[in-house]
């Protein structure tokens, strides 16, 4: 579980369970998840800035920045789902409860003020001399290698691949949002610093979009507390902020799945960052930038 980004994961198994189930989530819900989503991505984004900021021994007050800047986003959290972390916000058929009054305001609020500070981020990181020699042709990843070797999330799009589940298998709201798939095409740990910045403005604008023009309705359809489901299996895809999620469920009548199989992003990456050292020639000086630039979160990868 990475606690930075739990609703991303969350969507991912009760969508499994609402397609084992057929039931059909309203309109409202699915722009409500897809908001909270977003939210978490930029709270994860932010967090690897920080740490990536430390392993290149640049400008440690980096760290404290994104910290505090975080606090906007888990403030919105805790007014909406009464958490800061581990949200327990989603629920097969919608959310649980519907914005507050006068939520919307506060998230422009937020996209304004985040807006103004990750300029400021662009100039101090990805603009910064020392930043640049630590990141720039460190830990190069062809696009042919990263497809080979099983990528995801901005790993994989850092090698200029435009592969994102939210526009190949529009899920939530996402198929009614505007927002583009991000690449870059250097290949190199900066490349991929880059495209976690360049995504928190998408994920700002999507954000923007949900307050603005979400539809009204209900939040949730009611289902049973208890429930069998029929025997299938089902597998729902979700784009976390490390990358593809995958939940793999089997149902056999019974109450309770069968079994359940996930598998995570940074497992996927992990693998990568294993074979790097082969593609390409990486010093021990490098080794915490690369670690950073897969953005690992290791007991993601316990299995």
């Amino acid at each position: 579980m990475v606690m930075a980004d739990t609703p991303n994961i969350g969507l991912g198994y009760v969508t499994a369970i609402e397609e084992a189930l057929g039931i059909e989530v309203p309109e409202r819900a699915n722009w409500i998840r897809s908001m909270i989503c977003e939210m978490a991505r930029i709270n994860s984004h932010l967090y690897a800035f920080g740490l990536q900021a430390e392993a290149t021994g640049y400008f440690p007050a980096v760290f404290l920045w994104t910290t505090v800047d975080r606090t906007i986003i888990l403030r919105l959290f805790e007014e909406l789902t009464g958490a800061r972390w581990s949200l327990n916000f989603f629920m097969p058929g919608g959310v649980h409860k519907d914005l507050p009054r006068g939520f919307e305001d506060k998230v422009i609020e937020g996209v304004e003020y985040l807006r103004r500070r990750f300029e400021q981020y662009w100039v101090a990181m990805v603009e910064n001399l020392t930043f640049e020699l630590r990141c720039d042709n460190v830990g190069i990843l062809k696009p042919e290698d990263a497809i080979r070797l099983g990528a995801t999330g901005p790993v994989l799009r850092g090698s200029g691949i435009p592969i994102d589940v939210r526009k190949d298998e529009p899920y939530a709201a996402y198929g009614d949002l505007d927002f583009e798939v991000i690449t870059e095409s250097a290949c190199d740990s900066m490349a991929r610093l880059k495209v976690r910045f360049r995504e928190i403005g998408q994920s700002l604008n999507i954000m923007a979009q949900v307050a603005n023009e979400i539809p009204s309705g209900p939040i949730r359809t009611n289902v049973p507390l208890f429930v069998r489901a029929k025997a299938t299996e089902v597998l729902s895809r979700v784009e976390t902020a490390r990358g593809e999620m995958g939940i793999h469920l089997f149902t056999d009548g019974g109450m309770n799945p069968y079994r359940v199989k996930i598998h995570s992003p940074t497992l996927r990456n992990m693998y990568v960052f294993e074979r790097l050292a082969e593609l390409d020639e990486i010093l021990v000086a490098d080794i915490p930038v690369l670690i950073n630039s897969i953005d690992p979160w290791y007991l993601d990868s316990d299995r």
